[in-house]
């Protein structure tokens, strides 16, 4: 499985450069650009509950089978297209949507497959070497691969990244996995009741419950900051165009730093501690970007930050598995993705409003307001969130 992720992984850090060089090579319509974006984040939105009711209803080992083929066939579908030199720009966001809800499906039930196979106490590591897969192929390796074999040929990225689903594939059907529970084959589907049944157990269990509502509302405030980042780099730090880039590259950095030091810091700091750390560490980093004008500043809170991300994302989901059941795992997987995809969505939009009146440093002072009173009244509940099972 661990082969599998990373293989998959940097097939969609090459994808995620490839898709909208591809458009912008096809058209310069920036309308028809924006929607290359709007793809990539739509289906995890609309599709993404259904996946996780189909993760829990369903053999997951076959879905995710079926989902990555249906990918390789999206694939190997453009790949034809764009040999034949009959690729238009409608066929192209047709196909990289499809490849999207594919992935969506594919992607949620693979999260449900790790606590299937790993005890509880060693879920930790578990997710922390998949965590570095997603870091080291999807963020850092994938995307300059990606954009250097577009510049080759149009082909090549889409072909690279067929032959890592296709390998994906083959190991996933090496895998056995015991029973989640499903349900028996006279059971009638009830897409509805399985879904508020999902809802419900998110909304009943404490623990679960807070970590949810933690990640839509930093995901406010980080996707209005975020947002703008793009154009925070160019005007207050004073970059140019390769400002962006760098500052990424460098908060990728920051999290492999974080995959090294994950061991040594669960051994020596409970769950619950390193979550309310890695808030205060978070809300600080907008106060430290809203204020600082100087790259080297900003290149080290974004170090800071990489690492961060990592070890919050990495414990976050342990916690979450680690208190679900395993016939509930898709569900609340999904309700975990549109907390993320939401709180992005709408954070987004608040950012981009406030730029457009107060300067490119308004979104930061928003993410740091925001987060600072959201810690605050979160304090005591996130030092009990890691232990309630």
């Amino acid at each position: 499985m661990l082969a599998s992720s990373w293989l998959t992984n940097l097939g969609d850090g090459i994808a995620a450069a490839a898709g909208p060089l591809l458009i912008a090579t096809l058209t310069r319509d920036p309308l028809m650009i924006s929607l290359s974006a709007l793809v990539s984040w739509a289906p995890p939105l609309l599709f993404g509950l259904y996946a996780g009711v189909l993760a829990d209803r369903h053999d997951r080992r076959r879905i995710v089978l079926v989902a990555n083929a249906v990918r390789a066939l999206v694939l190997a579908a453009l790949v034809v297209l764009m040999v034949t030199g009959t690729v238009t720009v409608v066929t192209a966001l047709v196909a990289l949507t499809l490849r999207s809800i594919a992935e969506v499906f594919a992607d949620n039930t693979t999260a449900t497959l790790t606590p299937m196979m790993v005890g509880k106490d060693d879920l930790v590591i578990a997710n922390a070497r998949l965590g570095t897969g997603f870091i080291t192929l999807n963020q850092l390796a994938g995307p300059p691969i990606g954009a250097a074999l577009f510049g080759l040929g149009f082909t090549w990225p889409f072909a690279g990244q067929l032959l890592l689903v296709l390998a994906g594939i083959v190991l996933v059907s090496r895998i056995t996995l015991p029973p989640h529970g499903r349900q028996t084959a006279d059971a009638k589907p009830d897409t509805v009741r399985e879904l508020v049944a999902g809802f419900s157990w998110t909304i009943r269990h404490a623990a679960v419950r807070t970590l949810a509502l933690t990640i839509l509302i930093f995901n406010f405030t980080f996707g209005a900051a975020w947002s703008v980042l793009v154009l925070y780099t160019q005007e207050q730090l004073g970059l140019g165009a390769m400002g962006f880039g760098l500052m990424t590259t460098i908060s990728g950095i920051g999290g492999l730093i974080g995959t090294g030091l994950y061991g040594a810091i669960t051994r020596r700091v409970s769950l619950g501690a390193l979550m309310r750390i890695g808030l205060i560490i978070e809300t600080f980093t907008h106060l430290g970007l809203a204020l600082t004008r100087s790259p080297w500043v900003a290149g080290g809170i974004f170090l800071v930050f990489g690492a961060h991300a990592f070890i919050w994302g990495t414990t976050s989901v342990t916690v979450r598995q680690r208190a679900v059941p395993r016939e509930l795992q898709g569900r609340v997987g999904s309700v975990n993705t549109i907390c993320v995809y939401a709180g992005l969505v709408v954070g987004s939009l608040i950012g981009g409003v406030l730029a457009t009146r107060f300067g490119v440093a308004a979104p930061f002072w928003f993410a740091f307001a925001g987060s600072a009173v959201f810690v605050v009244l979160l304090w005591r509940q996130l030092m009990h969130i890691a232990h309630d099972d």
